[in-house]
């Protein structure tokens, strides 16, 4: 490890330290990236520790792999797309792509492992079935919030603490154990569960005919069959060793099963246990979790080792990970040293039942309200109350941009969609970049969030050379085929970010988001709101609104008190049928809930001194989720 110039011809990796007390401080966030670079045996990155004080790389040197090379970035010095997001972060050498986020960034490392070392299917493998580990967004899925968020940040809040007066186990760690606990799917478990009862039937037999080994005699099962997980699920443990077997043995016998097991009904089959946090096999899931497990239970050892007692399913996992190959090389690697936790013997002086934190529990689900189905008597109940959906007049509804003149790279065509459908999104980006327009000046900075292919923010970056926009994606797919579209054109203005939303926390004067799904277009006016910038947003899927741990609807005040939640949701329900295919009654009824939904979106926003209108693009046509929400801050 030494300290050095970034390597212009790798990414870079940027990855965050603490002060605390005036020691320096590996976030689990960090450590969790350190530990997969390890396991991978990965060096296609410069790594480079972001701190406000000098001496963070020799603090640390137990606790960094020593195969990589490791320099030190003060926080004012990052890069400005890195210092835009939240860490971990990995930068493109050209310095306009970006990668953020923890899920991104460690998804990223093990597809450029794959790339340059094809044979690796043990790191292929971390990717799970379909490669969709830890894919899908926090804001999206719960389980992926769980393991990238929750726990990490619910360990290092018990770190703080550890010593507590009495101890509460953080609720993101009893949703693991819990979790744990769930009967496993996979995409063969027909197969295997036919497997696991051949087994179970095999076994009985043998107890019969050997009844000094019927374990129903033996008061306490044996100190070898405690610590033998196979005894425990056979068959789950097979396909787990063939999956990370080199060669990648078939995790069951070829041999079919006998006549009585091949009849039993699928609903009647055992159920197959986890081996690891996702079921069977080893994913990235254990990655993140192993280095936050680790030190939640050397805690849990030192100061409260009767709670261990109430982890099995934790413990379990916690000793079958370090069995993995490779797993406590990159672990010795990373200055993490695995053990067995002392579990204490059970004792009634030592009575402890597992209590979360009230603030950690989760938001229970809103009460079940008699209502009566349908939108009117919502919009009933609305109008007695004196609110109508109000919609703005559009202040340039002829306004066009000339397709024709501008370069096929920047035409919607490009995308590969239909003649049809690329004449519509040419109409939509007409509306958005007529307002954006309006709202942006020279310098500027203007995010195109929910970016997607780039169809929004590519027009922008070449209608507005004198500012920089950047496109911010979840989807790598998406945002690599706008770089390259962005490429052909030479365009010098824009920058690419792979991140969720909550990453992004830059400055910037407009933000623009082109049909953001359900709550993405909330979370977008909120991020706008945070930086007291303008913004233009086409909300869509209004159906996919709902409560979250951020945000509650309605959003504003006056509908709060004249709605309840579930009435809300009445609304945003019919406010998705508005499909041209549908009944001219039905879609203005759609169209009237869709102007309803986005009233209260502005309302909530003219809270934050912001002048809002909800607008209708033009042509209707142009898109059936055609409304726009069009904000200047104070």
């Amino acid at each position: 490890m030494k300290n050095s110039n970034i390597n212009p011809e790798q990414s870079s990796l940027f990855l965050e330290v603490h002060h605390i007390g005036g020691v320096v401080v590996l976030p689990l966030h960090s450590s969790i990236v350190l530990f997969l670079l390890s396991y991978t045996e990965c060096k296609s990155f410069q790594v480079s520790l972001v701190s406000d004080q000098p001496g963070c790389v020799e603090a640390l040197a137990g606790c960094l792999p020593k195969s990589l090379s490791v320099s030190e970035v003060k926080r004012t010095e990052a890069p400005a797309l890195v210092a835009a997001c939240r860490l971990p972060a990995v930068l493109e050498p050209n310095g306009r792509f970006c990668r953020a986020g923890l899920a991104v960034v460690l998804r990223h490392i093990i597809q450029t492992t794959c790339c340059l070392e094809p044979q690796r299917r043990d790191v292929a493998s971390l990717l799970g079935f379909k490669n969709t580990c830890l894919k899908a967004c926090a804001e999206v899925s719960r389980w992926t919030r769980l393991c990238e968020l929750d726990i990490p940040s619910a360990v290092e809040d018990h770190l703080c603490n550890p010593a507590e007066e009495r101890l509460h186990l953080p609720s993101a760690l009893l949703q693991l154990e819990h979790r744990l606990a769930e009967p496993v799917k996979v995409h063969n478990d027909d197969k295997l569960r036919r497997h696991k009862l051949q087994q179970q039937k095999t076994s009985e037999k043998s107890s019969e005919r050997n009844p000094e080994r019927n374990p129903e005699r033996n008061s306490q099962p044996s100190e070898s069959q405690q610590e033998d997980p196979q005894n425990q699920c056979g068959v789950e443990i097979s396909a787990a060793l063939a999956k990370l077997s080199v060669y990648g043995a078939p995790p069951v016998p070829t041999t079919r099963e006998s006549s009585d097991v091949r009849k039993v009904k699928t609903t009647e089959l055992p159920e197959l246990e986890h081996v690891f946090a996702e079921g069977l096999y080893f994913t990235l899931t254990d990655v993140v979790l192993l280095p936050c497990i680790h030190q939640f239970l050397i805690s849990l050892q030192n100061h409260a080792p009767h709670v261990l007692m109430h982890l099995p399913l934790l413990l379990r996992w916690y000793h079958r990970v370090q069995e993995v190959p490779g797993v406590r090389r990159a672990a010795e690697n990373c200055g993490i040293a695995l053990f067995r936790p002392q579990v204490p013997q059970p004792c009634s002086t030592q009575a402890y039942t597992p209590h979360c934190l009230e603030s950690e529990q989760e938001i229970p689900a809103p009460p079940q309200e008699h209502f009566v189905g349908g939108p009117r008597p919502t919009l009933t109940k609305l109008q007695d109350h004196g609110i109508e959906a109000i919609f703005s007049p559009h202040p340039c509804s002829a306004w066009t941009l000339d397709w024709e003149s501008l370069p096929a790279a920047v035409n919607p065509t490009e995308g590969k969609m239909s003649d049809t459908r690329a004449l519509r999104k040419r109409q939509q980006l007409n509306n958005l970049v007529a307002m954006v327009k309006m709202l942006a000046g020279t310098n500027h900075t203007i995010v195109d969030f929910c970016s997607g292919g780039g169809h929004v923010g590519i027009v922008l970056a070449h209608t507005l050379p004198q500012c920089r926009v950047i496109l911010i994606e979840n989807k790598e797919e998406s945002l690599v085929r706008a770089r390259d579209r962005s490429s052909q054109l030479g365009l010098q203005n824009i920058s690419f970010i792979q991140a969720n939303l909550d990453y992004f926390v830059g400055n910037f004067q407009v933000g623009v988001a082109l049909h953001a799904c359900g709550v993405a277009t909330d979370m977008v006016l909120d991020r706008c709101i945070q930086a007291k910038a303008g913004f233009v947003i086409s909300p869509c899927c209004y159906g996919f609104i709902q409560n979250t741990l951020k945000f509650s609807f309605p959003r504003s005040k006056k509908f709060a008190d004249t709605l309840t939640y579930k009435e809300h949701m009445i609304l945003c329900r019919f406010a998705d049928q508005t499909a041209v295919q549908l009944p001219t009654e039905r879609r203005l009824i759609g169209k009237r809930c869709m102007g309803l939904v986005d009233l209260d979106r502005s309302w909530a926003a003219e809270t934050h001194g912001y002048s809002v209108k909800v607008m209708t693009m033009e042509p209707e046509s142009c898109s059936p989720k055609n409304n726009m929400l069009v904000g200047v801050p104070a």
